[in-house]
């Protein structure tokens, strides 16, 4: 068995094709594939190499505990939503979350989002079968607009390589917004009432909530405007501008056609997105995804379900950092509310001296169908796998640096419970997810509230 550095030294862009690799669509356009291939290698990238190597550093520091990494957005995009509101909403709410968390465990947030790029979804099976007019029929699962349309017909579910370039485009001018709110102030904290107002009056939130984050968000427009007094903070400071993209890197042909050698920077770079991720029905140690992965320069993360052992752990750092590069490796446990004690004590064992960032989904591994077919996940499972993850990090001597979430700014009825959210008898009012169940902007923020007052009542 080779070791991790001669693995590496025989990596290529092209070495996955050489993996059993799964959650590929099948094109019957053998050609057109090919062309939308070439064209994609040769538009710009969606990002810089300078800003993903950024984001390595902000990581590296979340690592030492210096920072907090919030990771959040829609399930799936839809190139319908790439419009301004939308776009400017979601942003919205992932400052919203960050400033809560920010003020609760008093240090930086780093803020990435799921978007630009979170165009591709695995699924469970292949193929999806319904009744139509009375008939069962049965096409292939929608996987993202990336891949096909949501639509259940024939025309919709057939997979198109025109779709990466169509979601190219639309990930372009998502990013072209994102950076154009942020250079033109957007997310400057100094001018925290941009961000709201009538989205908070109107979130369902109790009225003590509503005070305590306006009290919040004055206290520290206080704080800023005087740093910023003393010569601290310009509105041009990095660290107040800057969101970064995600999405889970699952169509490795588009992956790959976006990625590439940088001039005066060692290796290739996935410029498709600052920070992809591999997920759990992808990690497997000797398929494609970790194949292609373990030969980027892109910060990555790793979900981590309770099927992955300790063994499968070290073998999977070993892979993808073989060097132990600070800021390289993030695991996101997305392990249920049930069983955190079971499975994170080991994993977090296994890695103690090794640089890895410990992030929490709180929301897949508590996904369950109600007896009337609705997906849903409940918002008190939602919370406590975070706070169980947390205490476990805390009683382990390791450190919890981050929450990654899927969360909408619309009013959705698609997770159960919180102080305002949808009982199981209402999920059908507003569920309109192609994909997972998300929490919607009350759910997103009292999550965020619990969180920050948890962390602060446990110091």
């Amino acid at each position: 068995m080779k070791s991790a550095a001669q693995s590496q030294a025989t990596w290529n862009p092209d070495s996955w094709r050489e993996k059993l690799c799964g959650q590929q669509p099948r094109y019957a356009d053998g050609e057109g594939l090919e062309r939308a291939k070439r064209a994609l290698s040769e538009l710009p990238p969606l990002v810089t190499s300078f800003e993903i190597e950024r984001l390595r550093k902000l990581l590296a520091e979340a690592q030492q505990g210096k920072r907090f990494l919030l990771q959040g957005g829609d399930c799936a995009e839809r190139i319908a939503d790439c419009q301004s509101e939308p776009v400017a909403q979601r942003l919205k709410i992932l400052l919203q979350m960050s400033l809560v968390l920010t003020h609760g465990l008093r240090c930086p947030v780093v803020r990435v989002g799921r978007f630009a790029g979170q165009y591709a979804k695995p699924r469970s099976s292949a193929t999806e079968t319904r009744d139509v007019g009375g008939r069962k029929q049965t096409l292939p699962s929608y996987f993202g607009d990336l891949v096909n349309r949501v639509e259940f017909t024939a025309e919709a579910r057939e997979p198109k390589p025109d779709h990466m370039l169509e979601c190219y485009y639309h990930s372009a001018l998502t990013l072209n917004f994102v950076r154009a709110l942020a250079e033109g102030g957007f997310t400057d904290l100094r001018e925290l009432d941009r961000w709201d107002l009538p989205f908070l009056t109107a979130a369902g939130l109790t009225p003590e909530r509503r005070a305590e984050y306006q009290r919040m968000t004055q206290n520290l427009a206080d704080g800023l405007s005087m740093v910023h007094s003393l010569g601290g903070v310009t509105s041009k400071d990095p660290n107040q501008a800057v969101v970064f993209s995600s999405h889970e890197g699952l169509h490795l042909d588009f992956e790959q056609s976006l990625s590439r050698p940088v001039p005066g920077r060692t290796g290739c770079y996935d410029l498709s997105t600052h920070f992809p991720w591999i997920g759990d029905r992808t990690r497997d140690l000797d398929g494609a995804h970790v194949e292609f992965f373990r030969g980027i320069r892109n910060p990555i993360a790793v979900k981590l379900g309770p099927t992955a052992t300790r063994g499968e752990v070290v073998d999977l750092a070993r892979a993808l950092n073989p060097n132990d590069e600070a800021g390289r490796l993030t695991f996101i446990t997305r392990l249920g509310a049930d069983r955190v004690s079971d499975h994170l004590p080991a994993w977090i064992d296994a890695m103690k001296g090794h640089p890895v960032l410990w992030v929490c989904d709180p929301m897949h591994g508590n996904t369950s169908t109600t007896s009337s077919g609705f997906k849903t996940r409940p918002f008190e499972a939602i919370a406590q796998e975070f706070e169980r993850t947390l205490a476990v990090h805390e009683s382990t001597g390791s450190y919890l640096g981050g929450l990654h979430v899927e969360v909408t700014p619309a009013d959705v009825t698609e997770c159960i419970g919180g102080t305002a959210g949808p009982i199981e008898s209402t999920l059908q009012t507003r569920y309109q997810t192609t994909c997972d169940p998300r929490l919607n902007y009350q759910q997103a923020l009292e999550l965020a509230f619990r969180l920050a007052h948890h962390v602060q009542d446990g110091r």
